[in-house]
């Protein structure tokens, strides 16, 4: 006789909607704290941001934009019973978030070499309004690239679970959550954009 395996759809995407919600809650207090601390200090916020790379920070828009377009491609992929191009799709998406990564180390060891980091000699001489900007920059953008390494493992795990065929055309609902997780951290970056890159 074949055991009988319960599934709850409904009640899965229901609990990653309700954890989507904390994790809006968290970022939106962060970028409350952001606007009060940008009305304090408006100048000093404009000097910041211009030290910022805007060419860096548009290319990894362009990047976490296709990669969203790249996990909702291999959902679709899925629904079709299209096994070998969901593999493509997500293998595509886990490269361009280690694409995202890696121009973000680049441009994060810029600001090191400069001195523009947390407690550096040189940010302490800075007026106070820059060193709060750049106390939120690395806070904000840095939380969010831990958030980039948790989505990659968690779109890493649904891969593995596609090729043993453990998510398949009938039973995605895994790879749905990954791709909500995802299109949730490529949301909060179009919010962190304009604060940081576009704030001169």
């Amino acid at each position: 006789m074949t055991e009988h395996v319960h599934r709850d759809d409904f009640g899965s995407r229901l609990g990653m909607w309700l954890f989507l919600v904390t994790e809006m809650v968290l970022f939106g207090g962060l970028f409350i704290a952001y606007s009060a601390m940008r009305h304090r200090y408006p100048m000093e916020f404009h000097q910041a941001g211009a030290e910022l790379n805007a060419t860096l920070g548009i290319i990894n828009t362009v990047v976490l934009l296709t990669s969203s377009l790249t996990v909702v491609l291999s959902i679709v992929a899925m629904q079709r019973g299209d096994k070998k191009r969901t593999i493509g799709f997500l293998s595509s998406t886990l490269v361009l978030g280690l694409v995202f990564l890696i121009i973000k180390a680049f441009e994060w060891s810029a600001k090191f070499h400069h001195g523009l980091y947390p407690n550096a000699p040189h940010l302490a001489t800075l007026p106070p309004g820059e060193q709060v900007f750049f106390g939120l920059y690395f806070s904000m953008t840095g939380l969010h690239g831990l958030h980039i390494v948790a989505g990659m493992g968690v779109l890493a795990w649904v891969l593995y679970m596609v090729i043993q065929n453990q998510v398949r055309a009938d039973r995605y609902v895994h790879l749905e959550n990954a791709g909500l997780y995802w299109h949730l951290v490529d949301v909060i970056w179009i919010f962190l954009l304009p604060l940081f890159y576009l704030a001169a």
